[in-house]
């Protein structure tokens, strides 16, 4: 198929790359698998597939067992992964099976995962996400090539479930057929075999229209991300500036932290629960907020905005070793050298970077009464949600160093003294 080959070459496929095909046994992955084993001598490239087995058909095992006769045939060596599939998953049994196979492919050993999504799949894929409220990304589909670890290819969005059909009898292909596919009380299943019949014989052509319109969709998302990049950059990057935040158009800061939240690997939340994070920020005018929004929360605190995850992933306790900075809570504690300013170096040993402990005391000068912990963030006006992640410096078991509040004088460097100042970059 010559848009396969088009695509490897779009993609910089050559001598040295690994692909893996996701192998089911159906058509469209047995003639993406035909068309690249006629390739592979032409780009060089090492290919393999990995075969899910679900165990949901009892012919599971019957379509694993034809997958491994293919790949002998054709000299590749294929992958079979077992995995369990729950039943009761809250978002369907189809939810829980594409987690549960993307799961599996995501630890094969290929620098490509190539999938056989097509033209049909794109227009099905395009309708769904539509009817559930997706926004303009999830309108985008699916892409042809999508960098990652490992990446994904699609060579066959553009090629018709039609013409796909059609190769595989020309070239007297052998596949098996999955049961399940006719079963329309799944979503997609009651998509292809009962509207689409419908929107094709009203709009002839309707799955091409839809797969260009995700093309459409896919140009304005990339557009998206590049006004938030922008918008990122002139609000102060990962920590930005409540302020210039502030003057955006709340469509933009929408948009801005969805792409903040993608970039860390979370879910974007609901539109109306981003909306009213946007208009609480909108009105903060000096307070401090912490905002849910489902695997992250946003944070205001001292006129600056930042996200982080919900769990506080990263602050464990890490000994402090000398090193220009240490991990904390999704960002970093950072150490300056300076002279006659910060924490006295020549006292830092047995130094560890920690939150908070029971019964974590300091004084913040000379002659001054010991603070709890609680009460220090009080009087620095640091918000109780902000408290466990705050990284406190310890030295020989003392408190030296709390970010948000300052040192302990007994630890403070003199002048003209070599000196280690601490700063956390959330």
């Amino acid at each position: 198929m010559r848009v396969v080959g088009d695509l490897l070459s779009a993609a910089a496929i050559g001598p040295g790359c690994r692909l893996c095909v996701a192998l089911s046994g159906g058509v469209d992955s047995v003639v993406l698998l035909h068309a690249l084993h006629e390739l592979r001598e032409r780009f060089g490239y090492a290919l393999s597939a990995a075969h899910v087995h679900h165990g949901l058909s009892p012919n599971a095992d019957a379509w694993l067992h034809f997958c491994q006769r293919l790949c002998a045939a054709l000299g590749v060596s294929l992958d079979a992964k077992r995995v369990s599939v729950t039943l009761d998953h809250p978002s369907g049994i189809e939810a829980s099976a594409r987690s549960a196979r993307h799961a599996a492919l995501n630890e094969v050993e290929a620098d490509w995962l190539v999938f056989g999504h097509h033209l049909d799949d794109q227009a099905e894929t395009l309708l769904f996400r539509l009817l559930r409220g997706a926004g303009v990304r999830g309108a985008a589909a699916m892409v042809p090539i999508e960098a990652g670890a490992p990446g994904r290819l699609r060579p066959l969005l553009t090629v018709s479930r039609a013409d796909i059909l059609a190769y595989a009898q020309v070239q007297r292909l052998e596949w098996i057929e999955d049961e399940s596919n006719l079963d329309q009380a799944y979503t997609r299943n009651h998509l292809r075999h009962a509207v689409f019949p419908l929107l094709e014989r009203a709009f002839p052509g309707a799955a091409v229209s839809l797969a260009r319109a995700a093309g459409l969709f896919r140009e304005a998302s990339d557009l998206l991300d590049d006004l938030a990049a922008i918008d990122r950059e002139a609000c102060g990057g990962d920590t930005c500036t409540l302020a210039a935040l502030q003057a955006l158009p709340e469509a933009r800061i929408r948009n801005l932290l969805r792409a903040q939240i993608r970039a860390m690997g979370a879910e974007a939340p609901a539109h109306a629960r981003l909306c009213e994070a946007v208009r609480q920020m909108m009105q903060a005018t000096g307070a401090s907020l912490h905002l849910p929004l489902g695997d992250v929360a946003c944070c205001v605190y001292r006129g600056r905005l930042w996200l982080e995850h919900v769990d506080g992933a990263g602050v464990v306790p890490v000994t402090w070793n000398g090193e220009a900075s240490l991990p904390w809570g999704g960002g970093c504690v950072r150490f300056d050298s300076v002279i006659g300013q910060g924490l006295d170096a020549g006292l830092l040993d047995d130094v560890v970077l920690i939150s908070r402990w029971p019964g974590l005391a300091m004084r913040l000068g000379v002659g001054r009464p010991r603070r709890s912990f609680k009460n220090l963030c009080q009087e620095a006006g640091v918000p109780a949600w902000l408290r466990p992640r705050l990284p406190v410096l310890r030295v020989r078991g003392e408190a030296a160093w709390v970010a948000e509040i300052g040192v302990a004088p007994e630890f403070a460097c003199p002048p003209d003294a070599a000196g280690v100042v601490p700063v956390w970059q959330r």
